[in-house]
């Protein structure tokens, strides 16, 4: 994962739409009383369809390493997520679209904190 702000921004630009528009996905189509699996398994194919579709455009702008990853993590979470919620309780679209871009900011904390873990003390020079 790069740090310089240019892609620190997209990161969180990714990880917001991305994960904002497959939980609104999810809230519009996922109903309460349906069946928590079966929701579960259709709003994170719903995530990963947003996260791929999205992932042309947002990687010519930032990448397409820097946005893989991010994109598809954070529509698959969102979707699962939100997806599960709606069936439990109806969510409004706001609502929807609220968690899901909650969703998408953990999922790129987790994915930055794993990578410096992974990474380990770099040494400048």
């Amino acid at each position: 994962m790069d740090g310089r702000l240019f892609f620190v921004i997209g990161d969180i630009l990714v990880c917001l739409v991305v994960g904002s528009i497959a939980g609104w996905l999810s809230s519009l189509i996922v109903g309460v009383g349906w069946n928590m699996i079966f929701a579960m398994i259709l709003a994170m194919l719903l995530g990963m369809i947003v996260g791929g579709l999205l992932f042309f455009p947002l990687g010519m702008l930032f990448g397409a390493m820097e946005v893989m990853l991010p994109a598809m993590l954070s529509g698959m979470v969102s979707g699962m997520l939100v997806g599960m919620w709606s069936t439990m309780e109806s969510l409004t679209q706001l609502l929807g679209l609220g968690y899901g871009a909650v969703c998408g900011m953990v999922c790129l904390i987790s994915i930055w904190a794993i990578n410096n873990q992974l990474r380990g003390i770099q040494s400048n020079g």
